[in-house]
Formats: C-alpha cells, sequence, structure tokens
C-alpha cells in the first residue's frame, strides 16, 4: 500500500512515462516521414514533359520559365537504369528553352558519345536540369504509345494528349520573368 491508502499498480513504474515519449516519437517520425513522400509525389508538382517520335529521332520539350535555361539533359533505360545518353550545354536558343532532340550530340556543347540504340528501349527516362539550379524536370516515356500518337507538326505528346511548346511551357508558376540574381547563362 502506499501513503495515500491506495495500491500500486505492479510494473507501472518508470517505464510508463517512458514508453509514452517513446512512443510518441515513432508516431513523429512515421508523421514526418509520411508527410515528405506524400510531398515527393504530390501530382500538382509535377510537369509534364512533351515527347515526339519520328522514326529513329526522338525530341523532347521540357517546361521552362522565360528565365529558365536548360543545362544537362539525361536519358536512361527506365527498366534496366542505364544511362543510354548525357549532354550539357545546350548550343541553341531552342534547346536552353528546354525543346530538343535526343542523341544529336552537335546541338550540345558535350554529349556522351553514344550513339542512338538499334532499337530504342520501351520506355525512357528523360531528365533535364535547370542552370543555376537543382531544379529540373522530366518523365517516363512509353515509347511505341508516343510513336504510334501521330501528332501534328509542332506538337508533342504527353500523358494529357498533345501539347503545344507554348501550352508546356504555361505549366510552371512562374514567379517573374526577369533571370533572377545568380542564375547563369550556358552561352
Amino acid at each position: 500500500m502506499s501513503v495515500n491508502g491506495y495500491r500500486r499498480r505492479p510494473g507501472r513504474g518508470v517505464f510508463a512515462p517512458a514508453g509514452a515519449a517513446l512512443a510518441l516519437a515513432f508516431l513523429g517520425v512515421v508523421g514526418a516521414w509520411v508527410y515528405f513522400i506524400h510531398r515527393m509525389s504530390d501530382p500538382a508538382t509535377v510537369l509534364a514533359i512533351g515527347v515526339r517520335v519520328d522514326g529513329s529521332r526522338v525530341s523532347v520539350k521540357f517546361p521552362t520559365c522565360p528565365f529558365e535555361e536548360v543545362r544537362t539533359v539525361e536519358v536512361y533505360d527506365r527498366d534496366s537504369e542505364k544511362l543510354l545518353w548525357k549532354a550539357t550545354g545546350p548550343k541553341t536558343a531552342e534547346g536552353r528553352h528546354g525543346t530538343v532532340t535526343l542523341w544529336r550530340a552537335a546541338d550540345f556543347s558535350t554529349a556522351a558519345p553514344r550513339p542512338v540504340p538499334g532499337t530504342l528501349p520501351e520506355h525512357l527516362d528523360v531528365v533535364s536540369t535547370y542552370a543555376g539550379t537543382d531544379g529540373g524536370t522530366g518523365g517516363i516515356v512509353d515509347v511505341a504509345e508516343v510513336a504510334s500518337a501521330h501528332v501534328p507538326e509542332g506538337t508533342y505528346w504527353t500523358d494529357s494528349g498533345p501539347r503545344t511548346a507554348a501550352q508546356l511551357d504555361a505549366q510552371p508558376t512562374c514567379r517573374t520573368s526577369r533571370r533572377p540574381e545568380g542564375v547563369g547563362t550556358l552561352r
């Protein structure tokens, strides 16, 4: 019996507050993990890329704001995760603003010396990064689906159907029409 006349329950000493604190910490970690996963997979922040497949030529339109410039383009075989091609520093204004033809090394300052695969993989993972930032965009391309879409000249196939370059560029919410301080150019 305790001093005030009530009996203490066995096994509820110092471990009850420590167990509660541990459970609360665990719930906090799980909650933070769920929030992080949700933010990383938030479909509202995913920008669609546009793709054209004309024979063995694959053209991509990455959405850009007026002040953004594409720095790097990478192409992977999605199934094997093998790097198929990498290029840096688009030489043309169109390339810097997101309109590129994959495996056209002459359009870039540097490009991996890999030729176009004889047969394109079923799925390509195409990624770009923007100059002066860690940001970029990309997407998975179902080569057969895009090739069979037969989109008109000047348009690109997206998951939502055909889109023009202007429609793709209208996706990002551009805060300004000027280049922010510290964002360089690739010229």
